[in-house]
């Protein structure tokens, strides 16, 4: 037994070491095995092995020490939990013997979780929940969760969707405040707020969407004039109904955007204010923040306004009806349309394709990439995927959401506060490979400086139909920055333009909705609560979230539809490549699904330059835009991602020649 004096020391020497210890702060990051990463606040990763990963939980901030393993290799030891920012998961609920645990389906919570017993909610074997970490395994390793909420079980009509929105997080309910406000709504609501408007009832405005659009953004009109069009884009203006900082305002700012889930969106306002009181409906007064700007012969832009006003759109028109008629087709809807109507819309037409023209030479395009459309059945699952065409209409409403949207970002350019939506164009992390991608296969571009907004327009535009060995343009276009809100003007290098916003879906997009504010506080001195950068941050957030759930619910249903397919030969052309393999898009019906390299013969190595995968021996390549067949080979489950089996493909000539174009 050790006497006071040893028990002093003892005490003493553990304290120096703790005192002597170096600790790193840091973040942890999940793999999709059993073992980690602490990412350091000095810039740094440390491994974390399995042991230490079970005591911790993707995005925990911990401390931890470095101890060396082996000469040259570390690991880290979790020292200390600062904070767990993991507060909620979905997962499946699973009996094992006398356990019941959760079976997380959050990525990088490689385990089960247990649920003790007044914990479990009286949750069913296989059953979806939704859970809280109730006991953090920071100390043993063994973390407990408690269940909040069965979803449901699989196969039930419509799960996808509501496992969907408790994996991300998304709320399908209104927040009491939000229904109250809401409801305290009506059409004498929009009277009221008529006096002081621009009166523009009598002028031929319309919508062009498709059939069963409800909360309708924009309408729109034409008129001839010496240099070309008067063009004046009437959109909704729901914050005149909606008060600063109110519940409805806080509620839009939080989800951000309406997500378009199949079959049934997620609206970002109340379906009262979005499809009713202020969506711009024919034959009713609404009210509307009008963009009136002179659209040049040449397609340039000129003088523009902003008015607040009151409009009555004349017909909800369809693209497939104005497509008609742009292309000279009669039919009875379209002899019934009045005259004022018709004129309009053809000038319209006239407008659009010189807004168009001009964008081709002086900014840029995005190409038509076919789109589809999901069907769905009564049980809520695809039952036919079909081409989605977009024809002149469709292109006709875009440049004039353009045109109106370069108006508001030329106008909040000058203001002292603004929101803006800037891409800076190609990653700044692939620099080095763009770089001798160019430099090989398109060497007459070599000098181009792709960061300014004059040297990306250049180079995407002469790879667009560059004859090379490699499809120059489609690997560029897979290595392009993610567009981000800003409060300052900046280049949006994707579109070609020294500054853009957007204004024109302010019942689908919070930011659109702010970009009103900002308009009416500039020029009529209306309230506004001002978004700090922390807001717009979160807002961002907000954003990538709702677009992560709709690929996720889409992602479930086209997996689950996959495996309908049958085992017959289909077309597609290789769309994305990766070390592993690559994704084949089919040409019938856009599903994506995966080849693997261990499906082929032979090994292939990634080329990072050109995006290719090429054979360690006999050369054979795979890139993208190549036309290959395929089968279905199944479904990876956990991922939710569709493999096919390779069939044929269109062989690509080994070599390494540069081509100059």
């Amino acid at each position: 037994m050790l006497n006071a004096d040893a028990l002093s020391q003892l005490r003493q020497l553990k304290s120096d070491i703790k005192d002597n210890k170096v600790v790193f702060p840091g973040t942890v990051k999940a793999t999709n095995g059993r073992f980690g990463f602490v990412a350091l606040d000095e810039g740094r990763d440390v491994f974390l092995p399995p042991e230490e990963m079970q005591k911790v939980l993707p995005g925990d901030r911990v401390n931890v020490t470095e101890q060396e393993v082996e000469k040259g290799k570390t690991q880290g030891v979790v020292d200390e939990l600062l904070e767990t920012r993991l507060n909620t998961f979905v997962g499946r609920y699973l009996v094992k013997g006398k356990g019941h645990f959760v079976v997380p389906e959050t990525p990088g919570i490689n385990r089960w979780i247990f649920i003790p017993p007044k914990e479990r909610m009286n949750a069913q074997q296989d059953d979806y929940l939704y859970c809280q970490i109730h006991k953090h395994p920071i100390k043993d390793g063994k973390g407990q969760a408690k269940v909040l909420r069965v979803i449901g079980k699989a196969g039930e009509p419509g799960i996808e969707r509501s496992f969907t929105l408790a994996t991300f997080d998304l709320a399908d309910t209104w927040p009491d405040a939000v229904r109250t406000q809401a409801d305290s709504l009506s059409e004498s609501d929009i009277e009221s707020r008529e006096a002081g408007r621009e009166d523009r009832t009598d002028r031929p405005y319309v919508t062009i969407d498709s059939p069963g659009t409800q909360d309708m953004d924009d309408a729109l009109l034409a008129e001839p004039n010496a240099t070309g069009w008067t063009l004046s884009i009437a959109i909704a203006d729901p914050t005149a109904v909606i008060e600063t900082d109110s519940p409805a305002e806080q509620e839009a700012f939080n989800r951000a955007t309406a997500i378009y889930f199949p079959g049934e969106p997620l609206p970002m306002l109340p379906d009262s204010i979005s499809t009713r009181l202020c969506s711009l409906m024919p034959d009713v007064k609404r009210l509307a923040l009008v963009c009136d700007l002179q659209v040049n012969n040449d397609g340039s832009l000129g003088d523009y306004s902003f008015h607040q006003a009151v409009i009555q759109s004349k017909g909800k028109l369809s693209y497939e009806l104005v497509s008609n008629l742009i292309e000279g087709r009669e039919d009875d809807e379209i002899k019934a349309l009045p005259d004022d109507v018709a004129n309009s819309l053809d000038q319209l037409h006239q407008a659009a394709t010189a807004l168009r023209k001009w964008r081709s030479e002086h900014a840029l395009l995005s190409g038509d990439r076919p789109e589809f459309r999901l069907r769905l059945d009564e049980n809520k699952r695809i039952r036919l995927i079909e081409p989605s065409v977009q024809n002149e209409a469709h292109r006709l409403v875009e440049e004039c959401m353009v045109a109106a949207n370069r108006c508001a970002a030329d106008f909040l350019a000058n203001q002292t506060a603004g929101l803006f939506i800037q891409h800076p164009g190609l990653r700044d992390d692939r620099a080095d490979n763009i770089r001798a991608l160019i430099d090989s296969h398109a060497p007459h571009l070599s000098g181009v400086d792709a960061h300014q907004a004059e040297g990306f327009r250049k180079l995407m535009k002469e790879t667009d139909a560059l004859e090379a060995e490699v499809p120059v343009k489609a690997i560029l276009s897979r290595q392009l920055a993610r567009a981000e809100l800003s409060f300052k003007p900046a280049p949006h290098q994707g579109m070609g333009l020294d500054a853009y916003t957007t204004f024109t879906s302010p019942l689908r997009k919070f930011s659109d909705f702010y970009v009103h504010r900002l308009i009416k506080s500039a020029l009529w001195d209306t309230p506004m609560k001002a978004l700090s950068e922390d807001q717009l941050e979160a807002l961002q957030a907000a954003q990538i979230r709702a677009r992560q759930a709709a690929n996720s619910l889409e992602a479930w249903l086209k997996s689950d539809f996959a495996k309908t397919l049958g085992e017959e030969p289909m077309s597609g052309v290789i769309s994305r490549t990766v070390p592993a393999g690559f994704f084949v898009r089919l040409d019938a019906n856009g599903l994506e699904g995966f080849v693997s390299c261990k499906d082929l013969d032979g090994k292939y190595s990634f080329d990072p330059v050109t995006l290719r995968l090429i054979h360690n021996k006999n050369g054979r390549i795979f890139q993208l835009e190549q036309p290959v067949t395929v089968s279905f080979a199944g479904v990876d489950e956990e991922r939710r991602q569709i493999n096919f089996k390779l069939v044929e493909a269109q062989e690509i000539p080994t070599g390494t020649g540069s081509d100059d174009g």
